[in-house]
Parts: C-alpha cells; structure tokens; sequence
C-alpha cells in the first residue's frame, strides 16, 4: 500500500512538471516567434513618429501614449470603484441573499464577451450619451469589462486577512472604518495588486471593444473627447488589412515588451507591500 501511494505521488508529479513545462514552451515559442519577426523592424523612428497612411508607414508613438491614456481612465475608474465595492460587500453587507446574487453577476460580467460591452459601450456612451469616439467612451468601456475582475480578486484578498486583526483593533478602541483603512487594506494589498494586474493585462491587449468605443486615429489624443488607435487596434488593423505584417510583428513585439514592464512593476510594488505587512 505504501509503495502504491509512493508510486502515485511519482506520477502525480511527473504529470503536473510537464503540464507546468508544456505550457512554458507554448509561451516561450508565441513570443520568441514574435519577437524575432519584430525585432529587426525596431528602430529610434519606430518609437518616435506617429503612423503614417494607415500605419504602412511611420511608428507608433501616437498608439503607446493611446494606451497609456485608456489603460490609465480604466483603472483610475474601476480601482477605487472595484475596491469599495468588495468592501461594502465583504465588511459592511450581511451574507445573503442579495450578496449572493451580486457576486453571481459579477462573476457573470467576467464572463461576457469582449465585443457585447464594446456593443453595449457603443450605443450607449458614443451614441446615446453623444460622446462619440473617444477616450472617455472607451475608458468607461474598459472600466465595465475589468471591474468583476478587481471586485472578485479585492473581496478574496479581504476575506484572506485574519479575523483577529479585526477584533485587536476594534478591541483597541479603533472605529470599523480605521480597522479597515489602517489594517485590514494594508493587509490585503497584495491580493488587490494581483487583480490589479490581471486587469492591466486585459485592457492593454483589448482590441474589439476598443475599436468600436475609442475610434482608429492615428493622432495623439489631446483630451478625453478625442479618439485614439490602441497599439492592439494597430496592430490588428495592420495585420488584417496587409498593410505592414513587419510594422505589425514589431507592433506585437513593443506590446509585449509593454505589458511585461508593466507586470513586473506591478509585481515589484505587491513583494513591497507583502514585506512591509509582514
């Protein structure tokens, strides 16, 4: 018997580290792929000019500041709403059936199609509210789509902090709302910074929502009334339409390049955090 689960953990294991493996040479091929048909079309230019006829010619500096600039909206938006949310729902809410039936839709929300919000974003927002494409529609747009995330991830991270650091304080004489400000958030910022992240992720690469709420110019956004080309609609639109598959693949490679920063800043910051709470 004691060889038999001996045998099985051997299995087991070997099963999970070529599971783990396949998936690490499945990534590792997509971007070595990319990056090598990319690389060679990088330049100073590249990073420096906007896109010219359609993206044929030209860079993509007008695209990344684009990015930038909904990816900043979206999360500006979304966080404080997202966070607040899972507090009243995890502090303040008694667990029932309401509560029950909020995080159903939540749940739900992630699970939509991309292209249904930049549906519901474009009736809405660009025809309804009047604010035609812009950055503030597709911003809106992206705070609908990467909300459940941060709501769903902050509420798990809130839930994960211990219960007695809730009673010390409140023990102490410390009113619910300081428990939560000055204990129970720094605690779970770690967790809150993953969703954080997750959410980054999604609003960078998102391309069909983007497309019908944020508009295709090519020029640099100057407010939050003005349409914009993210680098994924360039380079979508560059790979769809023939345009320029070298200006695309290098497209690809400085998103990729981007969203990796980004993660490990953001990665860099929740190590911070989890050793100052520690």
């Amino acid at each position: 018997m004691k060889n038999r689960v001996k045998y099985e953990e051997k299995v087991a294991k070997i099963l999970l580290w070529f599971a783990a493996l396949t998936i690490i040479c499945i990534l590792f091929a997509i971007v070595s792929f990319i990056v090598i048909k990319g690389v060679s079309s990088l330049s100073w230019e590249f990073f420096t000019e906007n896109p010219k006829r359609g993206g044929k010619e030209g860079g993509i500096y007008s695209t990344v500041i684009s990015t930038l600039y909904l990816t900043g909206v979206a999360l500006a938006l979304s966080t404080p709403i997202g966070v607040g949310a899972a507090i009243y729902l995890t502090e303040y809410v008694k667990q029932g059936r309401v509560v029950r039936l909020i995080r159903f839709g939540t749940e739900s929300l992630a699970g939509i199609p991309s292209i249904i919000f930049g549906l519901f974003g474009f009736v809405f927002f660009v025809i309804f509210l009047k604010m035609g494409w812009s950055v503030l529609s597709g911003g809106l747009t992206l705070t609908m789509m990467i909300l459940p995330t941060i709501v769903r991830t902050a509420e798990e991270a809130l839930k994960s902090v211990p219960r007695s650091y809730r009673e010390g304080s409140l023990a102490l004489g410390a009113t619910k709302w300081m428990t939560i400000y000055r204990v129970v958030l720094p605690s779970a910022i770690p967790g809150i910074l993953t969703g954080i992240i997750l959410s980054i992720g999604r609003a960078v690469g998102e391309t069909a929502a983007i497309m019908l709420t944020a508009g295709s110019a090519l020029g640099i956004p100057l407010s939050l009334y003005d349409p914009a080309r993210t680098m994924s609609v360039h380079l979508y639109v560059l790979a769809m339409e023939g345009l320029s598959m070298e200006n695309a693949f290098a497209t690809a490679t400085v998103l990729i390049a981007l969203v990796t920063i980004v993660n490990m800043l953001a990665n860099r910051f929740r190590i911070y955090f989890t050793k100052q709470v520690s």
